[in-house]
């Protein structure tokens, strides 16, 4: 049985309501259909800590939709599936696949700069009393973090404010 049959969060309830309506009054295949329905659970399942249910139902979704930029989502919410489980090397590789099929989400250059700076790559390196290669880390987040700020102004304060503070905003 699908999950948004079975959820008994009143949120999840309406959003699904809402979801099953838009989904018999826009027109779509049954394909696209079943890939939102996918995509749906796997949003549900990841929001309640079931990390192994949501990434079967994305997977599924990502088997069924064709459409680059839903597929970019879906790709992104996996990223944050292995980010939460601290597999940055996977969570790097989920976005970047996210961002080559929709260029504009300043989520994904967000969390791929905490990746780089904080979620032990910088840190890590000067932990260990390598400068050289936490800079190269904290260059890249600075490049991440420019192209999150370009699409979304005004978001990304602390991200803006430390690189005013290091130099690296141009």
């Amino acid at each position: 049985m699908p999950r948004s049959r079975i959820n008994g969060n009143f949120i999840d309830q309406t959003f699904s309501i809402v979801a099953n309506i838009l989904l018999r009054v826009i027109p779509t295949t049954s394909g696209e259909k079943e890939a939102f329905t996918y995509y749906r659970d796997g949003m549900s399942a990841q929001s309640e800590g079931n990390y192994a249910e949501a990434l079967q139902n994305y997977y599924e979704a990502m088997r069924l939709e064709i459409d680059p930029y839903d597929r970019s989502y879906i790709l992104y919410n996996i990223g944050l599936i292995h980010t939460s489980n601290g597999e940055h090397t996977k969570a790097l590789e989920y976005y970047f696949r996210a961002l080559e099929r929709n260029p504009f989400l300043p989520q994904a250059f967000n969390n791929m700069a905490v990746i780089c700076h904080y979620s032990g790559r910088g840190e890590q390196a000067i932990q260990q009393g390598d400068s050289e290669i936490a800079e190269a880390w904290f260059d890249q987040a600075a490049e991440y973090w420019k192209q999150a700020i370009a699409l979304t102004p005004g978001n990304y304060i602390e991200a803006h404010n430390w690189l005013k503070i290091t130099r690296r905003f141009e």
